[in-house]
């Protein structure tokens, strides 16, 4: 305690730090033995369906790029529109189609089945190309001499989704990822309608996969969220779509993420009681279907480690206590011999 009490008078130990004109505060801490290493601030805040907060750490109307959080919302044209059944797609492609997936031969091998599906081939995506992020996947490829393809891409669910509600559509496949694609207005109009948030070209930027990716309140997203979980306040159709895609990622986790990543971990502990994903830059989102609230979270430093460890210590509020749950809100470091040296906690409003 004396080796803490140290570290944090010689880094002056403020709980809010400035971001343009508003406070992010203090969410997470990184210890080395004893002391605190590094920190994190950020944003946090759970809100229900009709966007009451909760609970709220920093800036709960900070605009945040929703980056690979939207993945499911952005699904939801594939359903409500008849084109996933239409097509025939299964609850394994509906899964990968809300996934940031680690590149594993499974999921390229899902993926792959998606485009066959809509007629198409790896060819006609446009996410670009990235080694696997998991390295078994990476193994796979070099054992058979083989380079990646797009269907490595973390992001070729998401982007088979967009082939397939074209290709259903009628639309011209080429170009899904411009702004005025069809395919991309209709995706669009959903994340806007269940956020409540205006996205236009005024907010709009280029995710790492090529779309559009849109800056809104971490409020809004939250809320987008809790609407997702719940159905409160949609219609019939989409809640249904909701529901739908919800179960498609509760039977298929490891397709969501991969194995040991974060989300899909929470959500084998604990099935449709939670559904959670990253997005990048340390933004990360929960549904909590059985309370009705969505938990959105930024951290200022765009630290994912942060992100998670903040979106699992809002989560064990709710959830049913588990050695898994714990694990996740703090986290062991070890070094490469296995030895521990440290950990991660949840600080400021977080920890109490």
């Amino acid at each position: 305690m004396r080796a803490e009490a140290t570290t944090r008078a010689m880094l002056g130990h403020r709980h809010r730090v400035k971001s343009g004109d508003k406070m992010d505060e203090l969410l997470v801490e990184v210890l080395r033995g004893g002391a605190v290493e590094s920190r994190h601030p950020g944003s946090a805040v759970v809100v229900d369906a009709d966007g009451t907060m909760l609970f709220a750490a920093g800036d709960a109307e900070r605009p945040v790029f929703t980056r690979s959080t939207v993945k499911a919302l952005l699904a939801l044209p594939l359903v409500e529109s008849g084109a996933a059944d239409r097509l025939g797609l299964d609850d394994q492609e509906l899964a990968l189609a809300c996934a940031s997936h680690v590149g594993l031969p499974e999921h390229a091998s899902v993926a792959a089945g998606m485009l066959a599906k809509a007629g198409q081939s790896p060819d006609c995506l446009e996410c670009g190309t990235h080694w696997p992020t998991a390295r078994d996947g990476q193994l796979a490829l070099a054992s058979r001499n083989q380079r990646p393809s797009a269907l490595h891409n973390n992001c070729s669910g998401k982007h088979a989704g967009f082939v397939c509600l074209a290709c259903d559509s009628g639309d011209t496949v080429s170009g899904y990822v411009q702004p005025e694609h069809p395919a991309m207005r209709r995706t669009t109009a959903a994340v806007s309608e269940i956020t409540g948030a205006a996205m236009d070209e005024r907010n709009r930027a280029i995710d790492g996969c090529g779309i559009p990716t849109y800056a809104i309140a971490l409020r809004s997203l939250a809320t987008g969220f809790a609407r997702f979980g719940s159905g409160s306040g949609l219609s019939a159709d989409r809640a249904a779509a909701c529901a739908r895609l919800r179960a498609a990622v509760v039977a298929n986790p490891a397709l969501v993420a991969g194995p040991g990543r974060f989300d899909t971990v929470l959500m084998q502990q604990y099935g449709g009681a939670v559904f959670s994903k990253m997005g990048a830059e340390g933004v990360h989102v929960l549904a909590l279907p059985e309370f009705g609230l969505g938990i959105a979270v930024k951290c200022a430093d765009g630290a994912s480690r942060a992100a998670e460890v903040a979106a699992a210590s809002l989560a064990a509020r709710y959830l049913a206590a588990s050695d898994v749950l714990e694990g996740l809100v703090r986290p062991v470091l070890r070094n490469w011999a296995g030895t521990e040296v440290g950990g991660i906690r949840p600080a400021g409003g977080l920890a109490r």
